[in-house]
């Protein structure tokens, strides 16, 4: 499981002196995109509600900078799907392409269609605005279960480093393991 807070910097230590208090999701990075300044500010005051840090920005042109500028700087990306230039989908492909990092899109729109392409594209939410409280609350999770599918990944295919000896000596373990049990 994720070890909450862990290379979070200075946000990381637990709150209070209490050693069993789990600051996690606290401090969780947020880069918020929406083109409507008050849906901004209003999702901003509400993810701070939570106690994610947010950064927010107007444009998707924008937000792809920042996250081109510090690719771990953010835990998590929350993208309108309707802008103006890059909209979020074009977005969510770059993201997809360049990065891997959770993407949340949230639109009025609520048509079938619109929310199976941006889940189909690579977002693990779709959240229709008006964005309530209770969801925001809980996009902690999709970064637990990306962190957990990495984890996953790599116990069973080995860093760089361990591959190559790595690997032949787990299958000449599992060689020997099948033939003597088989010699039992």
């Amino acid at each position: 499981m994720l070890n909450p807070g862990q290379g979070r910097g200075p946000d990381s230590g637990v709150a209070g002196g209490s050693s069993n208090a789990d600051p996690f999701p606290v401090g969780l990075r947020v880069l918020l995109v929406d083109d409507d300044p008050t849906c901004l500010m209003i999702l901003e005051r509400m993810l701070r509600t939570c106690l994610y840090r947010v950064t927010k920005c107007n444009r998707a042109e924008i937000a792809l900078s920042l996250l081109r500028k510090n690719k771990n700087g953010f835990d998590i990306l929350i993208s309108d799907v309707h802008m103006p230039e890059m909209d979020g989908f074009k977005l969510l492909e770059h993201v997809g392409l360049e990065m891997d990092l959770p993407v949340i899109m949230m639109s009025a729109d609520d048509s079938k269609s619109v929310m199976l392409k941006g889940v189909t594209h690579g977002a693990v939410d779709y959240l229709i605005k008006p964005v309530r409280i209770e969801a925001l609350k809980n996009i902690w999770q999709h970064v637990v279960r990306k962190k957990r599918n990495e984890w996953n990944v790599s116990e069973h295919s080995g860093s760089v480093e361990e591959t190559g000896r790595g690997d032949r000596q787990q299958q000449r373990d599992d060689a020997d393991n099948n033939s003597s049990s088989a010699n039992n």
